[in-house]
């Protein structure tokens, strides 16, 4: 196996960790405000998916032109789910949690299933097979701008909660509930735009992969377990963490496809993540 052949490997799991993180970064920004484990964050990612398809199928929309429709949707969505579902069971122990997120993913991926079908969907642009040839190396452009797309959200992002008012509010609710009421910051209104900023990352994460990558309804599976050995392997509630092991986690998946088959790519990513639990449980960005 040549070096260009490892190298276009490599290239394509950095192209695709953009993805990663966006998810990721969804993640632990509801369990570093809220305190809860979302497992329905894949379907976060599909139903953003559907709705690109959508806008694409009905209205021609781009699906890169289509987020500026796709985000607030999610939001919306997620701050519904906060104030309906995650809200009440806030003070519930753990497992009640999980369940209640374990079952909202189970009652998304049958809707879709009841509504599109088992069905596999894509959206064909212009730009879709286009590639760029540098050095030997083939460069896909979507999967490009869905990387350059992810990497300015996750900016834009680092400067809104560094930045801004309301994002050192969140960072406040995040660190320490008790002394961010005493302040005068209402704690429900940050886990509100949590939950929905987690759903908006997501459902942006599914807007930009769409015009490589089909949509069907059991599709955030494969990215809720990505996004938990992401925020894992990074430490749970850092975003810089999700951002290294998003590219960690993508170049290892590319490189364990092709050194050991398609169905073996996640084998090595999980390798990965048990190794860190035992040598660094804490996560790369952890505290001893």
């Amino acid at each position: 196996m040549d070096l260009t052949t490892i190298f276009q490997a490599v290239i394509t799991g950095v192209l695709m960790a953009g993805i990663y993180a966006l998810v990721a970064i969804g993640l632990t920004l509801i369990f570093g405000v809220v305190r809860i484990v979302n497992f329905a964050q894949g379907e976060f990612v599909m139903l953003g998916m559907y709705v690109t398809w959508w806008l694409w199928k009905a209205g021609g929309i781009d699906p890169y032109l289509s987020l500026l429709i796709t985000m607030p949707v999610l939001f919306v969505f997620g701050v519904l789910v906060q104030r309906f579902l995650f809200r009440p069971i806030l003070s519930a122990p753990d497992m009640a949690q999980i369940f209640l997120t374990v079952g909202l993913s189970v009652v998304l991926m049958n809707a879709a299933l009841f509504f599109f079908t088992a069905d596999f969907r894509s959206v064909k642009t212009t730009y879709s097979e286009w590639a760029l040839r540098v050095a030997g190396i083939t460069l896909s452009v979507p999967r490009i701008f869905a990387f350059a797309g992810a990497l300015v959200l996750a900016g834009l992002l680092t400067l809104f909660l560094s930045k801004t008012d309301i994002g050192k509010a969140l960072r406040a609710v995040a660190q320490d509930r008790e002394v961010s009421m005493l302040l005068g910051i209402d704690p429900e209104r940050m886990y509100l735009l949590a939950v929905g900023l987690g759903a908006a990352l997501a459902g942006a994460a599914g807007g930009l992969i769409v015009p490589f990558f089909y949509v069907f309804p059991t599709v955030g599976v494969v990215f809720v377990l990505i996004a938990f050995v992401v925020v894992i392997l990074g430490t749970l509630g850092s975003i810089q963490g999700a951002l290294l092991a998003s590219l960690i986690v993508g170049v290892a998946e590319s490189l364990g496809i092709l050194f050991a088959g398609a169905d073996l790519g996640l084998v090595v990513v999980f390798a990965i993540l048990v190794a860190t639990l035992i040598l660094k449980p804490s996560g790369l960005m952890g505290q001893a």
